[in-house]
């Protein structure tokens, strides 16, 4: 899953906002409550019985049509997007989100007054880490019958820009990018939802966007105005007087931004891939980016988040100096060639460390294991990885240079698959409880190219050196 980088969020008090559904055109009040570490986004039906809830999970999508809507056990909730891209926009990792009815407010069509709310009550931070999800490589998510496409690649924060073009002349072909999320409230936020005038003709025949009007939607005029659409579109809004200014906007509405459109894309784009269930340090290049193709590509991503997870491969920035060479490794354990097993030490807190070790041609132990097929033995697998931890045993005391670490017990060691000259075997120990009396116990894995090759649990005993 990646490192760790920050300390998880809530917010201090519950605030509540009023409004009308954009589809359903209910009255709905909204409630945003703190909830407690590694919660995540978690919707709550006020209105149904037993209060049932529905957890901000991409496996639950049911339907992508005018918005990104979710369904657990026949409970549904509508429209999430504008939502939870405010609570990603502003950091906020749990929260409890209360509805009396399946839609959000729709307010002005974006997550302007969502952003205010959730200020207003107050951001907190909690003692739970917060994980990322580290993009090491390009992701991409292509539907060739539309042309849309979502592509992530590496980059050093989680950054976003998206490019739309409807083939209209009245909206033309947008960019609009959030290189950093503190950028969110200011430049994103308040980009409203639209529509196309056809598009509206529609919804109208379907019963759809009974909360609509223009004040929470902008509507691209995209085709000749009839008398009947005119007669139509004053009585769904409730105006005495439709007109088209000169930018092809209906009525009197002036935009944000002149790209608000694409601004409003890459908003749901945020709120699509919160989905996922963790956050993302990558760059995200979304072409003609809708709900449907940001859904499918929240899928993928969850997918491979979920084999990490399962696999708890580290990720190692190689291009970075270690945090201890092999010099400083001496410098606290005692082992010295041929026998040190371990190169560097990338990670170092008090309940993990993260090691490194190349393992080639020239080790000692090729010359006589299945010369011909030289394979790295699994007893000095378990040797590096037990190194490895003797580094995290020996942090917990002030001297290490003066203890030694004795392995008492080796407990469910499993060997995946070979390793041979010119792997990079890595090497993770987690405490499975807290050091107590000298007694160390550590869950090992070790990995080559992503796959676990190695997995042991290991007992030590910490021992002062006389």
């Amino acid at each position: 899953m990646g490192e760790i980088l920050s300390k998880q969020q809530t917010i201090v008090n519950e605030i509540s906002l009023k409004g009308v559904g954009l589809h359903t055109g209910k009255e709905v009040t909204l409630t945003f409550k703190p909830a407690a570490e590694n919660t995540g986004y978690v919707f709550k039906r006020m209105d149904l019985e037993n209060q049932p809830t529905i957890e901000a999970d991409v496996t639950y999508v049911v339907n992508t049509q005018r918005g990104t809507n979710l369904e657990k056990d026949g409970i549904t909730i509508q429209t999430s997007e504008h939502v939870l891209a405010a609570c990603v926009g502003l950091e906020i990792d749990n929260v409890i989100i209360e509805l009396n009815a399946s839609e959000p407010p729709i307010m002005d069509g974006s997550s302007k007054f969502f952003v205010e709310a959730l200020e207003a009550a107050g951001i907190v931070t909690q003692e739970a880490d917060r994980d990322e999800f580290i993009v090491s490589e390009v992701i991409c998510f292509k539907d060739e019958a539309t042309g849309s496409e979502l592509i992530i690649m590496p980059s050093d924060t989680y950054q976003v820009t998206t490019m739309v073009d409807f083939g209209t002349k009245v909206l033309g072909t947008q960019n609009a990018s959030l290189n950093k999320l503190s950028d969110f409230k200011s430049e994103i936020a308040d980009a409203r939802t639209f529509s196309f005038l056809h598009e509206i003709e529609t919804l109208l025949e379907h019963g759809l966007i009974k909360g609509g009007d223009l004040n929470n939607a902008i509507v691209y005029v995209d085709k000749e105005l009839s008398p009947e659409t005119m007669a139509k579109l004053r009585t769904a809004f409730k105006k005495d007087n439709i007109s088209v200014k000169p930018n092809g906007i209906l009525d009197n509405l002036t935009l944000h931004y002149p790209n608000e459109a694409a601004r409003h894309k890459l908003l749901d784009v945020l709120g699509d891939l919160a989905l996922i269930g963790t956050r993302i340090r990558g760059k995200v290049i979304a072409t003609k980016p809708g709900h449907e193709v940001n859904t499918q590509f929240a899928k993928k991503l969850a997918k491979i988040i979920k084999t990490e997870r399962r696999n708890n491969v580290p990720k190692i920035d190689f291009d970075k100096p270690p945090l201890m060479d092999v010099n400083d490794i001496m410098n606290i354990l005692p082992h010295r060639a041929p026998f040190l097993l371990v190169d560097k030490i990338y990670s170092l807190t008090p309940t993990c460390v993260i090691g490194m070790k190349n393992v080639t041609m020239n080790e000692p132990f090729f010359v006589g294991h299945f010369p011909g097929k030289p394979v790295m033995p699994g007893v000095l697998q378990v040797e590096a990885m037990a190194q490895t931890g003797g580094i995290l045993a020996l942090k917990s005391v002030p001297d290490p240079e003066n203890y030694l670490t004795f392995f008492m017990k080796i407990d469910n060691v499993k060997f995946k698959q070979q390793v041979v000259p010119g792997d990079t075997l890595i090497f993770k120990l987690e405490l499975l409880a807290p050091i107590r009396r000298g007694i160390c116990q550590m869950q090992g894995y070790a990995y080559v190219n992503g796959k676990l090759v190695t997995e042991a649990i290991l007992m030590a005993q910490i021992v002062k050196n006389k």
